[in-house]
């Protein structure tokens, strides 16, 4: 008798399942890899965002409206795409009154609510 030769039909099938399991994984890691890179692009772009404008406060005049003791609510802006709200609160130290602290925050929600805060201080 002679022995055939190749694979029979359920060494393929096995084949075939471990070969699907396999590309099941792969797109599970391809997926988180895109929500990694697509939140890493957002927050790039959140940073850019209060850099500028925190650049900006800080080369006002000490005693400008803008940096008056408060809580302040700026336009949101879209980049990409993608909304982001921008907030900066300025605080006085009490005992020296030339020093401002300026927190600059700016969200953006992308299925999650995220934010990015940067913190400077601005004496004369």
């Amino acid at each position: 008798m002679r022995e055939a030769k190749g694979f029979s039909l359920l060494e393929v099938l096995v084949a075939l399942v471990f070969l699907a399991v396999g590309l099941l994984a792969l797109a599970g890691l391809q997926m988180t890899s895109i929500r990694g890179n697509s939140f890493s692009h957002y927050l790039s772009l959140a940073t850019v965002a209060a850099q500028d404008r925190l650049e900006f406060l800080k080369n006002l005049p000490l005693n400008s409206d803008q940096l008056l003791q408060n809580q302040y609510n700026e336009q949101q802006v879209t980049l990409s795409g993608m909304s982001f709200q921008r907030a900066y609160t300025v605080t006085q130290a009490d005992n020296m009154s030339n020093l401002k602290t300026i927190q600059y925050t700016v969200r953006w929600n992308d299925g999650k609510d995220h934010s990015v805060t940067f913190t400077t201080q601005r004496g004369q």
